[in-house]
């Protein structure tokens, strides 16, 4: 981190001779710390998952309702679009709790070097730095599930736009019908043959 005036300063600002006896103690109470609010950041990654989720299947289930609406088919164009922007939503928050985690642990086991075990760091390295095939991170895996309901939504719309009926399809018995006065007089001259004089 660099300060004001341009120095960068360590992970550890203060020796242990200048700190005092319970440097260790503190320090160990800091690593726990950190330790739980990586966890927390974690969680509330979860949550947002979760309810994101949730959204897309209410988003899927009104589609689906949507269509049974009949003549109202704004409804099974807005429902895509806004699902799409929902899942843009969610590979954004994806990304910066990724980016946020891999901070904190980067932080965790710099605090390990100064510590007796370096716990995460050795499990780290038995998850082959997530690059092996033994353990796939979940930050790898979990944007696939947004982009594919994306890819629902824009399927969606497309089946929506080649089902809608063209202004060239329909009926003339469903169209509106153009009165002109020769329209009229042919529906008096009908009217006023079956009046008896």
């Amino acid at each position: 981190m660099m300060t004001e005036g341009g120095q960068e300063h360590g992970l550890l600002r203060v020796a242990a001779e200048e700190y005092g006896d319970a440097y260790r103690e503190h320090l160990l109470e800091q690593y726990k710390l950190f330790v739980e609010s990586a966890d927390r950041v974690s969680e509330r990654r979860t949550s947002a998952n979760n309810y994101l989720l949730t959204v897309n299947a209410f988003l899927v289930t009104l589609y689906g309702l949507a269509a049974s609406w009949g003549d109202n088919r704004a409804w099974v164009f807005v429902v895509p679009v806004a699902g799409v922007l929902v899942c843009v939503t969610w590979l954004v928050l994806i990304r910066s709790y990724r980016n946020l985690n891999t901070a904190k642990f980067k932080v965790v086991h710099e605090l390990e070097e100064h510590l007796p075990a370096a716990l995460f760091d050795r499990e780290w390295d038995h998850a082959q730095r997530g690059e092996g095939k033994a353990y796939k991170p979940l930050t790898h895996i979990e944007p696939y599930i947004p982009l594919v309901f994306a890819a629902l939504y824009l399927t969606l719309a497309v089946y929506a736009l080649a089902a809608a009926p063209s202004a060239s399809s329909i009926s003339p018995s469903h169209g509106t019908a153009i009165t002109t006065p020769d329209t009229v007089n042919a529906r008096n001259i009908e009217q006023t043959k079956g009046v008896e004089p």
